[in-house]
C-alpha cells in the first residue's frame, strides 16, 4: 500500500486543499534539540502518521511544512507553530492524535486548527517567557528587574556566525516581573522572571536579557537558568497574558510554597489565556525533572532523545563494577 505522505514517482503533484496550523511544545530534553533536528523529526512523524502532505515541485520534492520563529536551542516552549499543507481534507483532531503519537518524547502536539489564511499571515510580534533562576531570592530578583527597567538602554554582545552582534536588550523588553516559587515551605525556592519580549531586528533572545541583568545588577544564578516560552502572538495579547506578578508567584500574605504555578495555555493566537491547571507542569524546572525521571512515551532506538536501549546497554558494558570507564 503506497504511503500517501510520499509523492508517487512521475505523478503530478496534487494541489493543496487544506492548511492546518499545528501548535506544539518543546519540553524536557528536547529543549536542547536544534530547529533543524525538530524539522527532521516532524517530517519523519508526518510520514509515519501517513498525513497526506503536499510536496514541492522539481527534482527534489520537499514536504510543504512551514515554521514560525523557532525558540532558541536550549529553551523549552509551550507555543511553537508550524503549518501543514495537505492534499486531502483531514480533521484537526485526527491529525493531532496521529502526529503526537509519531513524534519523539518531548515534542508534544497541543492543538491543530484550520485557518482561513496561512501561517505567514499570523502575527508573531512578541513572546511571553518564563525564566527560572536557581539560587536567586525574591528580593534579589526584584532589585535586578527594577534596575533593568530603569535603564535607558543596555547594550549586549552576542557571537554569531557573522561575527559579533551588538544589540540593546532593554529596547526589546515590554514588561518584566519577578516572582518566586518553592515546592514546600522548607524549600529555599527559586526566582522566576516573566517577561514580554518584542521581535526586533536583530532578535533579542532571553540569554541576551540575562546578560543585561548581569551587567546592570550582577544577577548570577547558581546554575544555568531554565527558559520557557509560554506564548507568542500579537504584542497586545502577550502583554495581557503576562498578567500581574501574583499570577505566578506567592500572593501577598501567603506562606512560601502555597502558591500554585502554571503555564499560560492558549489554543489560538487570538484566544484569551486559560486558567492555570493545578495538575499541569509547574515550570520548565519541573518539566526537566519529570522528563529526566521517566518519559510519557517509549523511546525508540535512534530517537532524538538519545535514550535508546542500545545506547544504555553500551554505556553499561563500558563501565567496570567500580564505576570507572574501561580504557
Amino acid at each position: 500500500m503506497p504511503n500517501p505522505s510520499s509523492p508517487a514517482p512521475g505523478a503530478d503533484h496534487a494541489p493543496v486543499v487544506q492548511r492546518l496550523i499545528v501548535r506544539y511544545a518543546k519540553r524536557s530534553r528536547m529543549r536542547f534539540a536544534s530547529h533543524r533536528d525538530i524539522a527532521r523529526a516532524v517530517e519523519r512523524a508526518v510520514r509515519k502518521a501517513q498525513v497526506p502532505i503536499a510536496y514541492s515541485a522539481g527534482f527534489t520534492p520537499h514536504p510543504k511544512i512551514s515554521y514560525a520563529g523557532a525558540a532558541p536551542t536550549g529553551t523549552a516552549s509551550e507555543a511553537e507553530y508550524l503549518e501543514l499543507s495537505l492534499t486531502a481534507v483531514r480533521a484537526g483532531s485526527e491529525v493531532r492524535d496521529q502526529l503526537d503519537a509519531a513524534l519523539p518524547d518531548g515534542i508534544d502536539v497541543i492543538d491543530v486548527t484550520e485557518e482561513a489564511g496561512s501561517l505567514g499571515a499570523m502575527t508573531f510580534a512578541a513572546s511571553l517567557w518564563d525564566v527560572v533562576l536557581p539560587g536567586i531570592g525574591p528580593d534579589e530578583a526584584a532589585a535586578a528587574v527594577e534596575a533593568f527597567l530603569a535603564s535607558d538602554g543596555v547594550q549586549v554582545e552576542r557571537l554569531t556566525s557573522k561575527g559579533i552582534r551588538r544589540m540593546d536588550a532593554r529596547a526589546a523588553v515590554v514588561t518584566m516581573q519577578a516572582g518566586w516559587r518553592a515546592a514546600d515551605p522548607r524549600d529555599a525556592g527559586y526566582a522566576i522572571l516573566r517577561m514580554v519580549v518584542q521581535q526586533l531586528t536583530p532578535a533579542v533572545r532571553p540569554d541576551d536579557i540575562l546578560t543585561a541583568l548581569r551587567q546592570v545588577a550582577g544577577l548570577v544564578p547558581s546554575s544555568p537558568p531554565l527558559v520557557t516560552r509560554l506564548a507568542q502572538g500579537p504584542l497586545e495579547a502577550m502583554a495581557a497574558a503576562a498578567g500581574p506578578a501574583e499570577g505566578f508567584g506567592p500572593a501577598a500574605g501567603q506562606a512560601p510554597g502555597s502558591a500554585a504555578q502554571g503555564h499560560v495555555e492558549t489554543t489560538r493566537l487570538d484566544a484569551p489565556p486559560a486558567q492555570p491547571a493545578a495538575a499541569g507542569p509547574a515550570s520548565a524546572y519541573d518539566q526537566l525533572l519529570r522528563g529526566a525521571a521517566g518519559s510519557q512515551r517509549a523511546h525508540a532506538p535512534g530517537s532524538l532523545t538519545g535514550d535508546s536501549p542500545d545506547a544504555r546497554n553500551r554505556a553499561q558494558r563500558s563501565r567496570t563494577p567500580s564505576g570507572q570507564q574501561c580504557g
